[in-house]
C-alpha cells in the first residue's frame, strides 16, 4: 500500500457504463445504462433517450422531482440495490452553494451518481515539544460502511436544510460529545474530492475539511454508536498506518494524508509522489 494507493482507489472509475442525468439543463448525475432504460418504467416522469436520463418537461418545481426521485429510490430497493432507505435526505445540486433542485435519499445518492457532500474533522492536540498527535476513532463493527475500520474524529454527510456550520455542531455532539463552543473552534482548511465506482453506482463526494486543536485533557466520547473508542496517536504512527496498511476507511485516508500534507510531514523531499498525491486529493 501507499499513500498514492490509496487515492487511486478512491478514483477508480469508468464512466462509458454511466449516462449523464439532467436536471433543469443541469448535469447532475450520472447513471448505469441499465437503470436508466428501466426508470421510465417505474414513473413516466423520467425520460430516456440514448445519450442522456432525464424527466419530462412537466415536472419542474423541487417537491415534483423529490417525489419522482423518491418513486426510483424505492424501487433501488426492491431491485436489491439498496437494502433500505435512510430517511435522511441530500440535496440535488448543480453546484455547491445553488439552490437545491430536489432532494434524494441517502441511500439512493450513489444509484444516481448525485454529488454528495460532507464534512470530516481531525481532531488533533500538541504535545509539550510542540509535535502532533491525532485523535483516531475505531468504528463500531456492526456499522454497515468500513465496520472495525479507523477513522477521523467526526465525519458525516451533509443533509438538506442543515448550514455546513450546524452540520458540524450536530456532528461533534453526536460522534464526539464535544459542546458547540468547542465545535465552534473547527478552522476549515480546504475540500477533497473523488469519484469512485461501486457495486450501487457512482460515488462522488465532495467533503469539506476541518482541523480542530483540541486540549490535552479534553478525552472524546461518541454518542451515537459509531465509534467503539478513540485513542491518541503520534504523527508517525498515524502516517505509517495509513501508508501500509488497509485499516483505515477508504476515504478517510485522503483526509488523514491531506492533513499530513498541511502540517509538514509529508514533503516534496521524503515522498517521490507528493506531486501527484497533492493534486489526487482534488480531482
Amino acid at each position: 500500500m501507499s499513500f498514492l494507493d490509496h487515492i487511486r482507489a478512491c478514483n477508480a472509475h469508468d464512466l462509458s457504463g454511466f449516462r449523464p442525468f439532467e436536471l433543469d439543463g443541469h448535469t447532475v448525475g450520472w447513471v448505469r445504462h441499465a437503470l436508466a432504460e428501466a426508470l421510465p418504467g417505474v414513473d413516466p416522469g423520467f425520460v430516456v433517450t440514448p445519450d442522456r436520463l432525464t424527466v419530462a418537461p412537466e415536472i419542474r418545481d423541487f417537491e415534483a422531482r423529490s417525489t419522482l426521485l423518491g418513486h426510483a429510490a424505492a424501487y433501488l430497493v426492491e431491485r436489491g440495490t439498496v437494502k433500505a432507505l435512510r430517511r435522511e435526505y441530500y440535496p440535488v445540486l448543480p453546484q455547491w452553494g445553488a439552490e437545491p433542485l430536489a432532494r434524494l435519499d441517502r441511500a439512493a445518492v450513489g444509484a444516481f451518481g448525485i454529488e454528495a457532500f460532507g464534512l470530516h474533522i481531525n481532531g488533533f492536540v500538541r504535545d509539550r515539544t510542540g509535535g502532533l498527535q491525532l485523535w483516531v476513532g475505531h468504528r463500531a463493527r456492526d456499522r454497515e460502511v468500513a465496520p472495525g475500520q479507523l477513522d477521523n474524529l467526526i465525519a458525516g454527510g451533509q443533509p438538506i436544510g442543515l448550514t455546513l456550520a450546524e452540520n458540524l455542531e450536530k456532528e461533534a455532539a453526536e460522534e464526539a460529545g464535544l459542546d458547540a463552543e468547542t465545535a465552534r473552534r473547527a478552522v476549515p482548511v480546504g475540500a477533497i474530492s473523488y469519484t469512485m465506482e461501486t457495486p450501487a453506482g457512482l460515488k462522488r463526494d465532495r467533503l469539506f475539511v476541518y482541523d480542530l486543536e483540541l486540549p490535552p485533557g479534553l478525552i472524546p466520547v461518541n454518542t451515537d454508536g459509531e465509534v467503539e473508542a478513540f485513542e491518541l496517536w503520534p504523527l508517525d504512527r498515524v502516517a505509517e498506518s495509513v501508508r501500509g496498511t488497509g485499516d483505515w476507511k477508504f476515504n478517510v485516508n485522503l483526509v488523514v494524508t491531506d492533513f499530513l500534507i498541511r502540517h509538514g510531514w509529508l514533503t516534496p523531499e521524503n515522498e517521490p509522489d507528493y506531486l501527484e498525491i497533492a493534486c489526487g486529493l482534488r480531482r
